[in-house]
């Protein structure tokens, strides 16, 4: 979808969750609004949350306490089912009529800034630095902070222990990971074995902002990227460059040579757990789960170095301020007053994400150092790419998902990544590449 406004042309695209479900995203600029968000000193906040009661509970912990803390601000809290979030918002943005405050996907903070509907905001004092966070929860463009959030979550391979040692297979760590070769080699000892439907799962039946999420982190490990990140004018020579194409070869490789499905099932953690797959490629959101299931015998591994070092994504929800918000200064007040480690602590324990500062960490049971999930924030804060810093990025992702499902369904992976490059260079060249 395109929505325009003030002669500007903003791309919709599916954007992340921890789950890796899908939520319609689009925006439409509002900074011409006179007043938005605010009715006298009482500030509008909107929230995805309407469907996670835990989460919804520590935002409405956050305004109990912000408002016993000082008198002069009051916070109204409006929460959206996840599936109407955003076209709620993309419909309060044409109207000019955000809210003062509201959460906001990472990876879409530089088209929903460049649209100028968000503001930069100013949080320094308050009693998290932002230099302690993990810098995948910090939102800025164009050296500007416009959004930074309480956590993030990490993706990691989910396998038993035993399975691996009973097939003679390495247990790679952080420090060691799985080479390509060992991978493959790996695979064709579990698929030898004849004991599972598949012996990788890599969630391919999922959509949306799950494919970039999952699978450029794999990409950039052959040394490929979406973008050339240098000024983010072009995809071509990137996207469809050789190493680009070298990944994709791989990655059709997985289903040819029968080692993963073409499509997953509805449920691929549910199936891993079942004994149907050997080895999952999912999220740190399923962690705490898979434990309780399988106790020790649960390992926790990281992704495979390609060539390029050991790569997964980066980025989840994160706090922003509109630009047409009528009390900026109200609005700022209360993200200050919510960057409290109690906070990020109370996030990461309603959630099951990895919390989003060392402090937290250290208070969060088995995300402390020498924690049985630590591991998973040593991946976050040292693996971790964030999803390219520019507006097109909704469209680079839709683009990249149609490719790499036309790839894995049996599509000529060179043609499929230069067709791909190809429509992102026009989307560049018709938005002036994004100048502002």
């Amino acid at each position: 979808m395109v929505f325009r406004t003030r002669n500007r042309r903003l791309t919709g695209a599916s954007v992340a969750v921890a789950a890796a479900t899908t939520l319609v995203a689009g925006c439409a600029a509002g900074s011409g609004s006179s007043s938005s968000g605010a009715d006298g000193d009482t500030i509008t906040l909107w929230t995805h949350n309407a469907g996670n009661s835990a989460e919804l509970n520590v935002v409405k912990k956050m305004i109990k306490d912000f408002s016993s803390s000082q008198s002069k601000y009051k916070v109204k809290l409006q929460a959206f089912p996840q599936n109407d979030y955003n076209n709620s918002v993309v419909a309060a943005a044409s109207a000019h009529k955000l809210p003062c405050l509201l959460d906001v996907d990472g990876p879409n903070v530089a088209n929903w800034a460049w649209g100028g509907y968000l503001a930069p905001i100013d949080v320094a004092g308050s009693k998290v630095p932002l230099s302690d966070q993990l810098p995948s929860t910090v939102g800025r463009y164009r050296d500007k902070l416009y959004a930074f959030g309480f956590y993030d979550v990490s993706l990691t391979f989910f396998a038993r222990k035993s399975v691996l040692n009973d097939n003679g297979i390495r247990i790679p760590t952080v420090d060691k990971p799985w080479t390509k070769d060992e991978f493959d080699a790996a695979l064709a000892k579990l698929k030898k074995s004849g004991k599972f439907a598949y012996p990788l799962d890599m969630g391919t039946g999922g959509s949306g902002e799950w494919w970039p999420y999952a699978y450029s982190p794999q990409l950039q490990s052959f040394g490929g990227d979406l973008i050339n990140r240098d000024g983010y004018k072009t995809a071509s020579g990137t996207l469809d460059g050789t190493k680009s194409i070298e990944w994709a070869t791989w990655f059709r490789s997985m289903v040819s040579k029968g080692y993963m499905a073409k499509k997953s099932g509805a449920d691929p953690n549910k199936d891993f757990l079942a004994g149907k797959s050997a080895i999952q490629w999912d999220g740190s959101w399923n962690a705490a789960k898979n434990a309780e299931e399988l106790g020790d015998d649960l390992a926790i591994i990281p992704p495979v170095d390609f060539g390029n070092g050991p790569k997964i994504g980066g980025s989840s929800w994160q706090w922003a301020m509109s630009s047409s918000c009528s009390n900026k200064d109200g609005a700022q007040a209360w993200l200050k007053f919510s960057r409290q480690t109690k906070y990020f602590v109370d996030y990461a324990k309603a959630t099951g994400t990895l919390p989003g500062t060392e402090a937290a960490a250290k208070q969060v049971d088995g995300y402390q150092p020498g924690g049985k999930f630590n591991e998973l924030v040593e991946f976050a804060r040292n693996l971790a790419v964030v999803r390219p810093i520019t507006p097109a990025y909704p469209y680079i992702s839709t683009e990249f998902e149609k490719a790499a499902q036309d790839i894995l369904a049996g599509a000529d992976p060179k043609s499929a990544l230069g067709q791909a490059a190809k429509d992102i260079d026009n989307n560049l060249r018709t938005n002036n590449n994004y100048a502002d």
